[in-house]
């Protein structure tokens, strides 16, 4: 097995400059590890799913690198088209080349890294697969093959421009799906848009589709309370449709929103509509999707309007308390429970 050769330049490789990345899904694998590799050899990188197989006469001249799995479909064209490939590169950052390292963990799990890598090892060596791997204990374990020790590069922290959150329980399920097509369009216009909801797995299925979305677990109050003091949130959703059982929803969402040092968006009806003044201490928008689209946008890129209104909201929070303190005056003068 041959040494690994570092990559040429560009200007060395001419049209030879793409490296094909072949991933099952974006991972933290490729972008701690094999991005940063690629970039600093000057290479334009062409990131590339399972099923998404170039033409032949695509990878001639071009590297291809295989993500800790070969796939069949690209073992197949890279058979195929290896003579004109300018390299071929196998990584990984766990020992997926050996079945038994695997054992203890689930089956499942244990079948595909046989399937798509440990039953691929002789047939990566036939190919003159190069070897990059994170490790040095995967570097003396592999020693014959000579591979390259490729070190982690820290990925920058991304600029969160604004956090949108809608935390509803079960019986908002409704809202929680409502909310979709607005969060989805909202991120599609804003990449400095982040969105956070609650919700269990017919939710995470509903969101996992869009970019910069957080589903987080549902949870019970006392670990919610903590989790509703991390800081970091911006705005916060509060739609309510029209059926019977929310025309008796209290206020707590627009305590919740502004404990947390956001502004909320709210419909009309419910509680937090008899509490909030439009434009004054939160936004009272009607439960058309497209206007909370706007809504969402326009509060999104308007930091001030976002300020004033949040200190608006811990006023009318700080009246609300004052208010509930009055109303318990009497309590304990409750009526007998004698006859």
């Amino acid at each position: 097995m041959a040494d690994m050769i570092a990559p040429e330049s560009p200007q060395e490789a001419g049209a030879a400059g793409v490296a094909y990345l072949v991933e099952e899904q974006a991972n933290p694998s490729t972008d701690f590890f094999v991005l940063p590799a690629l970039a600093a050899s000057g290479y334009r990188v062409v990131r590339r799913g399972f099923a998404d197989l170039p033409s032949p006469s695509e990878l001639r001249g071009a590297i291809v690198l295989f993500v800790r799995y070969v796939p069949p479909a690209w073992a197949r064209l890279v058979e195929k088209t290896r003579p004109g490939l300018r390299g071929l590169i196998f990584f990984m950052d766990d020992d997926v080349l050996d079945v038994g390292a695997a054992a203890g963990m689930p089956l499942l799990y244990r079948f595909k890294l046989a399937r798509l890598a440990a039953w691929r090892l002789r047939w990566l060596q036939r190919q003159a697969a190069e070897l990059w791997v994170a490790s040095t204990y995967l570097q003396q374990k592999y020693e014959a093959w000579r591979p390259r020790l490729v070190l982690p590069m820290p990925i920058p922290n991304p600029v969160v421009g604004c956090r949108v959150f809608y935390h509803g329980s079960a019986s908002h399920k409704a809202e929680i799906l409502w909310l979709r097509p607005v969060m989805a369009e909202a991120l599609r216009r804003d990449d400095q848009l982040f969105f956070e909801v609650i919700g269990d797995r017919e939710v995470y299925r509903a969101y996992q589709n869009l970019p910069r979305v957080t589903v987080v677990h549902p949870m019970k109050w006392p670990a919610y309370q903590a989790f509703l003091a991390m800081p970091g949130r911006h705005i916060g959703l509060a739609p309510l449709l029209d059926v019977p059982f929310n025309r008796a929803r209290s206020a707590t969402k627009f305590l919740d929103i502004t404990r947390c040092g956001a502004v909320g968006i709210y419909s009309p009806g419910g509680g937090c509509a008899e509490v909030v003044s439009h434009e004054q201490d939160g936004l009272i928008v009607p439960l058309d999707q497209g206007a909370w689209v706007e809504t969402v946008l326009h509060l999104a890129r308007n930091h001030s309007l976002r300020q004033t209104l949040l200190h608006n909201a811990e006023e009318t929070l700080a009246v609300l308390a004052g208010k509930a303190q009055e109303s318990y005056v009497g309590l304990g003068e409750l009526p007998s429970a004698k006859p």
